[in-house]
């Protein structure tokens, strides 16, 4: 299907010619998915579908208490600093953004008062700006209202090197101005095809003026609010104990009508994930437990006349390993792993390519993961139209040796391979999780039939995604020379999930390791090509440029993917969550309820 067919085909639904529905249902059947499909509606003129609330209460509060369970337990509550996804949850409890994204990937208001679009005026016909109306009467809750000046202050916010901020991807390349007290335009240098980044999901919560205007730069870690926060939620702060527990009361001044239902919320942090599912499918102490990261066989024996059940649904999340290029064992300027270094083995390609033909993804998947995941080799699976069809994964241990022996590495009298003195020996880190120390030990197992010596380190959920700067054991650091762990694809288009691949991005003691680029590899070629894709707006074309950066870095077997997690939680059967797998687990809060 070419952009001609495609425009034939907006303009019937235009029209009323053609159903959304059969609109949607043509574009799959050439592997572009439902939320693709509805942005490339709403990019030729076609508003983006609101579907029907399900939201039964018929008033706010009478609830009761709502009981999340984290087992990662939050440690901060700003979401500009947020490098792990339980900050990012922990914060959009009381943080929102001006939109966010739905189970079937529609764009969905929340502080703004409608969606973007060219029918509304929203959108430029050149592509080059959107304008955002915001809602009226919306309160910070302290009482001082919500308007243009906090949106485009946390722009400014954001985009300041000086901040430091883990979303500053999102803000760096555009303007941002106020038009009036409730309009705000987002000005770029070029049409952009994925305009809706900043400001939306999980990058786009928006931050008061008043609380962080003297914060901002140099001095943002200082802010009392990064630990108290005021927002616009459907909850206001009571109370936060860093890794342990998070309180919040009902807003009773909430922007959206006999929302939220319960009059108080718990999030409890800290345990493991089969204790935190537990909690929730068998004894019912718990309403709600997030990230399920269980052996597949468990959950089901849970499930069986159990007090909840497993939610599941599709999304972009990838399970994935990274081989460290740079050296994390030499400081340079006080910072291993820098980029002025190289890993003294692993710089080898021969090695990295041996590697990834040591990792069994498949039992990976049958005998752990089941519904969580799916084996993989592209580090983009979903939607589809981005995914690469040229990446493949193999199993094979003899191929593997073969390579490092014609690659000039001979096994040593210890039986690990050695050249020029320099033995392959690694430190494999990951967070401490049965999944994942089943699938240390799976791939330690294979390497030592290649000759290669893993040492494991498991390292505690809370300290692994922490944001704290000082801790030489966050995966951001990487002062180890593989890791793995699961990365969230935060809305239904990956451009912003493939700047962890681009060099400007690379995570460095100067941005305080929140760059996006854990890996600390970078192509040219890989840059170009997302350079070229941010201004592309045939949506074919633009798609094969995204893949050409998934392909670089995974054939060069700096990334490794293993497997395409679908998102999985845990719900009381009398509790129902607005889920989805675009957004954060609580992108709509104010919308649960129990029945």
């Amino acid at each position: 299907m070419d952009e001609q067919d495609l425009r034939k085909l907006t303009e019937g639904v235009k029209q009323g010619a053609m159903s959304r529905r059969s609109f949607i249902r043509r574009l799959a059947a050439i592997g572009v998915t439902a939320p693709i499909a509805n942005q490339i509606l709403a990019w030729h003129g076609v508003a983006m579908a609101q579907p029907a609330s399900g939201y039964k209460p018929t008033k706010a509060g009478g609830g009761g208490p709502l009981k999340l369970l984290f087992w990662q337990a939050p440690t901060l509550l700003n979401p500009h600093f947020a490098s792990g996804t339980k900050d990012q949850e922990a914060s959009r409890i009381f943080y929102e953004p001006l939109a966010g994204w739905d189970a079937e990937g529609n764009l969905i208001p929340c502080l703004a008062a409608e969606a973007p679009s060219k029918a509304n005026g929203g959108l430029s016909e050149d592509g080059k700006t959107v304008t955002w109306k915001l809602k009226r009467d919306v309160k910070w809750h302290d009482g001082k209202p919500f308007t243009a000046d906090d949106v485009v202050f946390t722009w400014e916010y954001a985009f300041d090197p000086a901040t430091a901020a883990y979303t500053t991807g999102s803000y760096k390349d555009i303007k941002v101005e106020k038009v009036d007290d409730h309009t705000v335009k987002v000005i770029f240098a070029q049409p952009q095809p994925f305009w809706a980044d900043a400001f939306v999901g999980v990058a786009g919560m928006i931050i008061p003026k008043h609380h962080f205007g003297d914060y901002k730069g140099g001095k943002s870690r200082e802010a009392p609010a990064n630990l108290k926060p005021v927002g616009t939620g459907p909850y206001r702060f009571v109370d936060f104990k860093p890794g342990d527990i998070l309180t919040g009361e009902r807003n009773p001044d909430y922007h959206v009508k006999n929302q939220p239902h319960f009059d108080t919320i718990e999030m409890k942090g800290g345990g493991d994930a089969v204790s935190a599912a537990r909690a929730v499918i068998q004894t019912g102490e718990f309403d709600y437990a997030w990230n399920m990261q269980v052996e597949d066989d468990v959950l089901k024996r849970m499930e069986s006349g159990g007090r909840g059940r497993v939610l599941a649904v599709p999304s972009g999340n990838i399970e994935f390993i990274i081989l460290n290029t740079t050296d994390p064992w030499t400081e340079v300027d006080g910072e291993r792993s820098s980029v002025k270094t190289k890993h003294p083995t692993l710089s080898d390609p021969a090695v990295r390519q041996a590697i990834n033909l040591l990792i069994d993804r498949d039992s990976i998947q049958k005998f752990i993961y089941g519904r969580g995941g799916t084996a993989t080799a592209s580090f983009v699976n979903e939607p589809k139209m981005f995914k690469s069809t040229k990446l493949k994964y193999e199993f094979s241990i003899d191929k593997a040796n073969k390579i490092l022996d014609e690659a000039g590495w001979k096994r040593g009298g210890d039986g690990v391979r050695e050249k020029d003195g320099k033995k392959l020996k690694y430190v494999f880190q990951t967070s401490i999780n049965a999944p994942r120390q089943k699938t240390q030990a799976i791939i330690k197992q294979a390497c030592q039939k290649a000759g290669i010596d893993l040492e494991l380190k498991s390292v505690t959920a809370s300290v692994f995604f922490s944001s704290d700067i000082a801790n030489p054991d966050t995966y951001t650091k990487l002062y180890v020379d593989m890791e793995m762990y699961t990365t969230t694809q935060p809305q239904p288009d990956p451009e912003r999930f493939l700047n962890q691949f681009v060099s400007w991005e690379i995570a460095t003691k100067e941005n305080k390791w929140l760059g996006r680029n854990v890996s600390r590899y970078s192509s040219k070629e890989a840059d170009e090509a997302y350079k070229a894709a941010q201004k592309e707006l045939d949506p074919a074309k633009r798609a094969a440029l995204l893949i050409k950066v998934n392909e670089i870095f995974c054939e060069a077997n700096v990334i490794l993917p293993l497997l395409s997690r679908t998102r999985v939680a845990a719900a009381a059967n009398t509790l129902t969550p607005n889920y989805s797998g675009w957004d954060s687990d609580v992108w709509s809060l104010a919308s649960w309820y129990r029945s």
